[in-house]
């Protein structure tokens, strides 16, 4: 999600897809949401696709060194590795 604009460009910054799918259904607002992950929120909402291709990105992974080679935490960050990759 970018941001949402009103007529006069203000940035607005919602902290959720959620919260920006239902301040836009309740306003004059518009925003850029990911569709596969609001796809039911946006019901009786107009939707189409941007009119450029949004720029590249970098998702990063930081945790405390002392969880290296805790075994839940390597789990974890491998799967949301896997997610990432199978998403490009």
């Amino acid at each position: 999600m970018r941001f949402l604009w009103t007529a006069r460009a203000k940035k607005v910054s919602p902290t959720t897809k959620q919260s920006a799918v239902a301040t836009t259904e309740a306003s004059d607002l518009i925003a850029s949401v990911p569709e596969r992950h609001t796809g039911n929120l946006r019901v009786g909402m107009h939707g189409f696709p941007l009119p450029v291709s949004p720029p590249e990105f970098t998702v990063s992974m930081l945790w405390h060194p002392r969880l290296d080679a805790d075994p839940a935490h390597r789990w974890l960050r491998g799967h949301v590795r896997d997610v990432c990759a199978a998403i490009r």
